[in-house]
């Protein structure tokens, strides 16, 4: 344990491993992701207005009150010091540089709440190995043999993710990485290194995740050192099925999370009624531990897509109560997840990628607007305004332009400037259509498309 015990601060000192040598054939490498050479002086403005910016105002309606479509107009907004300053409709008497949005549709900017691009073969050989029948201990015996394989260039592999997620207009990601006996440290040692070389053009939240069990594989001391090191969350995994004591596991879990001031993210694959079980004692525990309310997720929840509805609503409501949150990739297939009564009960909601090409599943392109577009496809929201109000699950804190009554709350001045341009009308037609994304701003800086002064 003690070679592997080291600071964030440290780690990062030592630069990154020479991996150069190692380094596959990238497929998805020469895709347009950061800011192309001509547009480094636009990436590097602190100050400049953003001329002819589509906003949405309002929704339109027919004589029956139901929104047909959405009201937008041009604006002018000042941008400065990563913020909104100023929005107008007229010309802003400011002697600043300029860029053209060219009339495309502003939204905000996306984030990936669940996403492993600590071991992936994106950026690698092509990879799309059978795993029809296998179990989550099956992929942990898998995982045991490769690991070691795809720590040889995880970094760089992690480094050509996070190109993807912003051409996407992702600028922020909730990082999965494995802690277990194979790889110790290094997954989260390689992931940090990865991140802080793009610190400057985008955020994230890491979450220590025993992918092979805390108890399974004795996990929990390397837990314990992961939680010194920068991560936010600390992660779980079916704590019956894989660890076999479902009390012993999710304490362990809590515990480690309490002692150092972390949030919980724990991956539930388990259905019913192991999976249900596993969900009340967490409502249990989180109810006991004030620090853990507003601060503990769960990632997939299968078992609250097959419960009965008498139980699922009086979880969903105790869940919003305690500011549980929900993560997830909106599976399709026979487990549809109840998001409609989830959201009814304010259960916080997000999206994400999960695995992105690896040995797991061979999906995954990064793009949360996409997870919107199957929130709408899956539960019909195929009007003008199920479209607009699908976005939410991909934006931060579930923010949209216009509030259920047409009331635009986003952008606002003073808000961070982390945003989305995209040739599209509204954004029930973004959702419904996938536009390329135009243009990618974090903190106001270009940080992938095209765009000229």
């Amino acid at each position: 344990m003690d070679q592997n015990a080291i600071s964030r601060k440290k780690f990062l000192g030592m630069g990154a491993a020479a991996t150069g040598a190692a380094l596959l054939s990238s497929v998805g490498s020469s895709a347009m992701t950061n800011v192309m050479p001509e547009d480094k002086k636009i990436a590097d403005l602190k100050e400049y207005i953003l001329t002819n910016v589509r906003l949405e105002e309002g929704f339109e309606y027919n004589e029956k009150n139901e929104v047909i479509a959405t009201k937008t107009d041009l604006y002018n907004l000042h941008i400065a010091d990563g913020k909104i300053k100023k929005i107008a409709k007229g010309k802003l008497d400011l002697k600043l540089k300029t860029i053209n949005a060219k009339g495309f549709l502003m939204l905000p900017g996306l984030r990936d709440m669940h996403i492993h691009i600590d071991k992936t073969y994106y950026a690698g050989k092509w990879n799309a190995a059978p795993r029809k029948g296998y179990t989550v201990k099956d992929m942990i015996r898998l995982e045991e043999k490769i690991i070691p394989q795809l720590l040889t260039d995880s970094q760089h592999k992690a480094e050509e993710a996070i190109k993807l997620m912003q051409s996407q207009g992702t600028y922020f990601a909730r990082c999965q990485t494995n802690i277990d006996p194979v790889s110790g440290l290094k997954s989260l040692e390689h992931l940090l290194a990865a991140l802080d070389k793009n610190k400057d053009s985008f955020a994230w939240e890491i979450v220590a995740f025993p992918q092979h069990g805390i108890l399974y594989s004795k996990s929990e001391p390397l837990l314990r050192e992961a939680a010194k090191m920068g991560v936010d969350f600390i992660g779980g995994l079916d704590p019956t099925t894989v660890d076999g004591n479902l009390e012993q596991s999710l304490d362990s879990m809590f515990q480690i999370a309490i002692d150092n001031n972390k949030g919980i993210d724990i991956h539930l694959h388990e259905g019913l009624p192991t999976g249900k079980a596993a969900i009340e004692y967490i409502i249990k525990k989180t109810e006991e531990n004030k620090q853990l309310q507003g601060k503990t997720y769960i990632s997939h929840g299968f078992a609250l897509a097959r419960m009965e509805q008498k139980d699922l609503e009086k979880i969903s409501e105790q869940m919003g109560i305690l500011g549980i949150g929900v993560v997830s990739t909106v599976p399709i297939g026979r487990t549809i997840m109840p998001i409609p009564t989830l959201k009814k009960y304010g259960v916080k909601l997000m999206t994400g990628t999960d695995s992105i090409v690896d040995h797991w599943q061979p999906f995954g392109n990064c793009d949360m607007l996409e997870k919107a577009k199957l929130c709408a496809q899956l539960y019909g929201w195929t009007d003008e305004f199920g479209l607009s109000r699908a976005l939410h699950i991909a934006t931060t804190n579930e923010i949209l332009p216009l509030d259920d009554a047409g009331i635009r709350t986003w952008p606002l001045v003073d808000n961070e400037a982390n945003f989305i341009l995209v040739n599209a009308s509204c954004s029930a037609e973004a959702v419904a259509r996938l536009p390329k994304r135009e243009g990618v701003f974090y903190k106001g800086k270009l940080i992938a498309g095209e765009m000229k002064a």
